[in-house]
């Protein structure tokens, strides 16, 4: 199954059409060509003759190009399957090499002594024979072979009734050999005789001929499973024999690829009839979408109250089986299809489904949605924003219960709903987080704390009930989903804060450690939003206080958990918290010091240390800030020159005594320390090239008064030449008296 593309005069790569490619002899010529045969319609997209030039290209293991001499064109050929593409390259390099061979010696192609001009009769006494034509034909004489077996219309018929001659005289011989036969003319790969073969007339004498393996003792029952042992369910009936035809002969070609031949069949044709599934699928999925009335009916008995358990079941299944077929059409198709389904109600229907008791059917629906959603979110979006619409509520819900591995699927929907990068228009984003921010984050945090062990889930559980059973992969996905609304809109990080982040620690208690990690990676994406109405809040609150007993209770162990807490730290650190910092060394020092030979703990004292000198004893949160702004615009002014060093040297002995009270932050502007690791899990986009006491960028800091730099590098300068009493200062000249 390919795509044809052709070059336009623009430069770009028009799409010609989907259909099976195939290499067969040109009309009323003895010349080879590559056939592309439409999927739908049977209309042919490209006929090109095969040339002896070095003009083919080989690209990405699945697309084959050359410029077409006759059309002076550039042409493509796309494979869905990467054996495709290796069979048709192989078939052409020997095309080429027996041109070539034929050209040289000056002789018509297919002229030799070797050329097979006519097959033996179809006759139990010329199987051996027949045998022989089929199995040893080199690449030339198969073409010729394909040819003489597409010409003859009798001779596939012939050859079935040979076989039911040798099966009723239990010929085990006869038998074997008509396995060979069939399995060589499979092997062919022409497209034209799988048609043949395959077809409703021909599919079960040919699987009939497969059952006599000679490398297998025993014969394989494989008409008898298909006849007795597959039942096919009609959900709705499907009154186009086309459509039956099609269905049927898809799953027995299925079932010969899969079941009778998987042992034997080489690549290149599994390909092949991969590509006729795939093309009979999309038959399928086309004649049913063209058909109005059958939609109709299907949606109405849906509705019906008086549809029972088992057929609405079948027929969700049948809607899910029918929108999986739907995506091998193009994507213009796709758009339109899953349009008309939602315009004829098939969110309605998923609503319903989602509170089906079955929990097999509900991941059905979540399926469905996830079909739907991936070519159109917002057909998806503008479902939800509808106020009388249950959709998320019901997701929501169904995300704290328990399906197994299959529960990612509801993470996955929240995920493409709240992309932020995807979304039409700002108002939908907004619409679909107030929606989820006011009526669902609520529920989320009251699971949260009553699946939590302890005194935290007391109250919760008052009010829905325990939920200390709950699986870890449920809240695992849950953690992910508040992070996944943090990173879409960090506009709501005081409201995620005060609505669950106390919930989400109270995890922390949780026996499973990778939940607790998820809390803490949680807590983590919280601190990447830059805002100190969040380093307030969570000062206030105490909020680092479950994760440093996390990391008391580690003890020394080296683990995934620990390193995402140090990580967490060393965040802090870097980030220049200032008001973080000195509330987590002020409050947890004394529990963090049987911890300073690790690395990330030793940085953490220094920076504090360095920054100590700045706040006073008594600094304020509000003089912390203050001091950092004003430290930030000192620099500025220095590194732009914009003062001479008198100046300078009179403004900032003035700025001492101004600023005795409130003492300045050095820890921008001290020297930088040596570089360490931060032992951490995951590398955030928020983090920096770790340098101590080096001042971010002058973008990340808030403007402060001209005299509050200067300070700053006075006291830098000073800073540094103490340390290097005996040596040279590399500074500029000092900007204070001494």
């Amino acid at each position: 199954r390919v795509k044809v593309y052709c070059l336009n005069e623009d430069g770009k790569w028009d799409d010609r059409g989907t259909g099976l490619v195939s290499m067969d002899y040109l009309e009323r010529s003895e010349e080879l060509g590559l056939f592309v045969i439409d999927e739908d319609d049977n209309e042919t997209l490209l006929v090109h003759r095969i040339s002896t030039e070095d003009i083919y290209r080989k690209q990405e293991e699945t697309i084959i190009s050359w410029r077409d001499p006759e059309r002076s064109t550039e042409l493509a050929l796309s494979f869905q399957e990467t054996a495709g593409c290796t069979h048709v390259w192989n078939q052409i390099y020997n095309m080429q090499q027996n041109l070539h061979f034929n050209s040289v010696n000056s002789e018509p192609f297919y002229n030799g002594e070797s050329e097979l001009k006519e097959l033996p009769d179809v006759e139990i006494s010329n199987l051996p024979q027949i045998l022989k034509i089929v199995t040893e034909s080199g690449i030339t004489d198969q073409m010729r072979l394909a040819e003489l077996m597409l010409k003859d219309p009798d001779f596939f018929g012939n050859l079935m009734n040979v076989f039911e001659i040798c099966e009723g005289s239990k010929d085990i011989d006869g038998l074997r050999m008509m396995f060979s036969i069939v399995k060589g003319i499979i092997s062919l790969n022409n497209s034209q005789i799988l048609e043949k073969i395959l077809g409703d007339n021909l599919i079960m004498k040919i699987i009939g001929c497969l059952e006599y393996d000679p490398d297998v003792p025993q014969s394989q029952p494989h008409r008898k499973d298909l006849r007795e042992h597959v039942v096919f369910k009609e959900a709705i009936p499907i009154k186009d024999p086309l459509i039956l035809s099609k269905i049927h002969q898809t799953y027995r070609i299925g079932y010969l690829k899969d079941v009778v031949l998987d042992r034997v069949l080489d690549d290149a044709t599994a390909a092949n009839l991969k590509s006729v599934i795939n093309a009979n699928q999309a038959s399928v999925v086309t004649l049913l979408k063209n058909d109005i009335t059958f939609f109709q009916e299907l949606f109405a008995m849906l509705r019906s109250p008086s549809t029972s358990v088992e057929s609405r079941s079948n027929l969700v299944h049948f809607l899910h089986e029918f929108c999986s077929l739907s995506k091998s059409l193009q994507m213009a198709s796709q758009l339109w299809l899953y349009r008309e389904l939602m315009n004829a109600g098939i969110f309605d229907i998923i609503t319903e489904v989602l509170q089906s008791p079955d929990k097999k059917l509900v991941l059905t629906g979540t399926d469905i949605l996830l079909i739907l959603l991936t070519p159109d979110p917002n057909l998806l979006r503008s479902y939800v924003v509808q106020p009388d619409s249950r959709l998320l509520g019901l997701l929501v819900k169904r995300m704290m219960e328990d399906f197994g591995d299959e529960h990612c699927q509801f993470l996955e929907i929240f995920r493409i709903l709240l992309d932020s990068n995807a979304l039409s228009t700002g108002a939908q984003r907004a619409n679909i987080m107030d929606i989820f921010c006011e009526k669902h984050l609520p529920e989320l945090a009251n699971f949260i704390t009553a699946s939590c062990p302890g005194d935290a889930s007391e109250c919760a559980s008052r009010r829905v009930g325990s939920h200390s059973g709950t699986k870890p992969k449920v809240l695992l996905d849950i953690c992910e989903l508040l992070c996944i609304c943090v990173q879409q809109d960090s506009s709501r990080t005081i409201l995620l804060l005060e609505s669950v982040t106390k919930n989400v620690l109270f995890l922390t208690r949780r026996k499973e450690k990778p939940v607790v990690a998820a809390a803490i990676r949680f807590f983590r994406t919280l601190l990447s939003v830059h805002d100190d109405n969040v380093q307030s809040y969570v000062v206030k609150n105490n909020m680092l206080k479950p994760i440093i007993d996390v990391l008391v209770a580690g003890g020394n162990q080296d683990n995934l958990l620990i390193s995402a807490i140090l990580e967490l730290l060393e965040h802090i650190r870097k980030a220049n918290a200032s008001v973080l910092l000195k509330y987590v060394v002020d409050t947890f020092w004394d529990q963090l010091a049987p911890f300073e030979q690790l690395t990330s703990i030793q940085a953490l004292k220094k920076k504090y240390d360095q920054c100590l000198k700045s706040w006073g004893p008594k600094s304020t949160i509000d003089d912390m800030r203050g001091n950092e702004r004003a430290l930030n615009k000192e620099e500025d002014n220095y590194v732009r020159g914009n003062s001479n060093e008198e100046k300078v040297a009179a403004a900032s002995s003035t700025q001492k005594e101004e600023a005795k009270p409130h003492k300045s932050n050095v820890a921008a502007a001290s020297p930088a320390s040596p570089r360490l690791r931060s032992g951490g899990l995951v590398d955030y986009e928020d983090d920096a090239d770790d340098e101590d006491c080096k001042s971010p960028p002058e973008n990340s800091r808030p403007e402060a008064s001209e005299e509050g730099r200067e300070e700053l590098f006075r006291l830098e300068n000073k800073t540094h030449c103490r340390e290097n009493e005996e040596g040279h200062c590399n500074k500029k000249r000092r900007l204070c008296s001494t």
